[in-house]
């Protein structure tokens, strides 16, 4: 496989995400300190105190997901990496890379109407969204249209 040529990440949503973990935890961490001392007359033991804690870093992992998004395309193909789950399409698939208005990130349009939410170029990074769609949108041209001689 040829080095990617193009290798795109969100840089807000990412910051964002890291931050909200970071704070996840520590207030969790606080509630399970303080947990012992109630005035409620409720007893909770060492074991309630960490499984407080435990949530918090569960929900901090659950939050860190949204850093994983990722999009990656050479010769070969497009890789995309969302939260949940990674999908290659090869260059003869792809019909574009759109920006509808209002959504939160781009998509590859697929054919038959279908399409892969792009999570790593979200609108809220402004001109490092605006670059990777025309970087992405340069590499579409040399790979999708160029090689098959039918565009689709």
């Amino acid at each position: 496989m040829t080095a990617w040529e193009l290798d795109v990440r969100s840089h807000k949503s990412a910051r964002y995400a890291i931050g909200v973990a970071v704070v996840c935890v520590a207030l969790f961490v606080v509630l399970g300190v303080l947990l012992r001392n109630t005035p409620t007359g409720v007893y909770f033991r060492l074991v309630d105190q960490l499984s407080m804690i435990g949530i918090g870093i569960a929900l901090a992992g659950g939050v860190l997901l949204l850093t994983r998004p990722r999009l990656r395309a050479n010769a070969d193909g497009v890789l995309v990496r969302n939260a949940f789950g990674e999908r290659r399409v090869d260059w003869d698939l792809v019909q574009g890379l759109s920006f509808p208005d209002g959504a939160a990130w781009a998509r590859i349009e697929l054919p038959d109407d279908e399409y892969i939410p792009v999570m790593a170029i979200q609108a809220n990074d402004r001109g490092h969204a605006v670059d990777a769609v025309r970087r992405f949108r340069a590499l579409e041209s040399r790979y999708a249209h160029g090689d098959s001689g039918t565009a689709g």
